[in-house]
């Protein structure tokens, strides 16, 4: 218990987390301050490129074994399941129609990769190594969720949904950001520890102070939401955006025990699980659900479910795994 609040108090102190919540102040403040949409687009295209790539030099180094196949399944498996257990959740805690509840559940089953990379950050202040094939898992995880969201609507008779048609098969499939990670993690395998020495200067030094000013952005996004939906933000939505991350953490956990992963792919996978996804799924929900509300998902997502994960759900995560795989702190 000392191990997690020590990890806890660290975490929230750290840079990373004062830059987010710095974000977060200043726009319940009403204040001015903003980073361009351009800029903030730059820096999470170098965020992505960056833990893909150097997930991919971690492969090459340590070789590929047979434990990437199942991971990637437990990924796929988990991302399908996930939406099934939060639709019950939200059905039980709010008032939600199927529709939106669907459309919620959806983000809660793809993932969040600023979760996990700022998860990475984390397990690096602490020496925890992970597989490097987790970034392939991450990728691996954003669309079957959006597939088991269809399948409630469809299931429950709803007209709100369009189906999956070409448009949404290429939302799914080409989204940006999973053509980037998937992309410079093939790139940093194949290039390898090499390619990773080239260009440590631009993707190893600079990452975290470019995290920072990505999630003082993240804080001002957050903020706004939390500004604008206190009508909707009734208190068994705010408890679900707390409980299934937790929820998604134990499954998670449970999941990475068996696959037999490390301290820090268990916790990474436990990450991935709690996280909720504010990039890939939106942008598919308004094409697939487009009757779904989103400032509810995305208020939910990015303004309880995130700040909860990036405060305090890390540390505990990381505890936690370690309790359970005899890690070293």
């Amino acid at each position: 218990m000392d191990q997690l609040f020590s990890l806890a108090a660290e975490n929230l102190i750290s840079p990373i987390i004062l830059s987010f919540a710095l974000g977060v102040a200043a726009s319940l403040a009403r204040s001015d301050l903003s980073i361009p949409e351009a800029v903030a687009k730059g820096m999470s295209i170098y965020l992505l490129f960056a833990i893909g790539f150097k997930g991919g030099v971690s492969v090459a180094d340590h070789g590929i074994d047979g434990k990437l196949g199942m991971a990637l399944l437990a990924g796929i498996i988990l991302s399908a399941l996930l939406p099934l257990i939060a639709f019950a959740l939200l059905k039980v805690m709010t008032g939600m129609s199927r529709l939106d509840a669907a459309a919620v559940a959806a983000h809660y089953g793809s993932i969040s990769i600023v979760t996990f990379v700022a998860g990475t950050s984390v397990l690096d202040s602490q020496g925890i190594g992970a597989e490097g094939y987790m970034v392939a898992v991450a990728a691996a995880m954003e669309a079957p969720a959006i597939l088991s969201a269809l399948w409630l609507v469809a299931r429950g008779g709803g007209s709100g949904s369009k189906g999956m048609d070409g448009t949404l098969i290429r939302e799914i499939m080409l989204n940006g950001s999973i053509v980037l990670l998937v992309g410079s993690f093939f790139i940093g395998m194949a290039t390898g520890p090499k390619g990773l020495a080239e260009i440590s200067s631009f993707i190893v030094s600079p990452f975290k102070g470019v995290l920072c000013l990505f999630l003082l952005d993240m804080g001002l996004v957050a903020g706004r939401g939390l500004r604008e939906g206190g009508k909707i933000l009734t208190p068994g939505v705010l408890l679900f955006g707390v409980v299934m991350p937790l929820v998604g953490a134990i499954i998670g956990l449970g999941s990475g025990l068996l696959l037999g992963l490390s301290t820090g792919g268990v916790a990474l996978l436990m990450m991935l699980s709690a996280s909720a996804s504010y990039i890939a799924v939106p942008a598919a929900m308004r094409v697939a659900l487009p009757e779904a509300n989103p400032s509810l998902y995305l208020t939910l997502s990015l303004g309880i479910t995130f700040p909860f994960n990036l405060t305090l759900g890390l540390p505990l995560y990381v505890a936690m795994a370690q309790a359970l795989t005899g890690g070293s702190p």
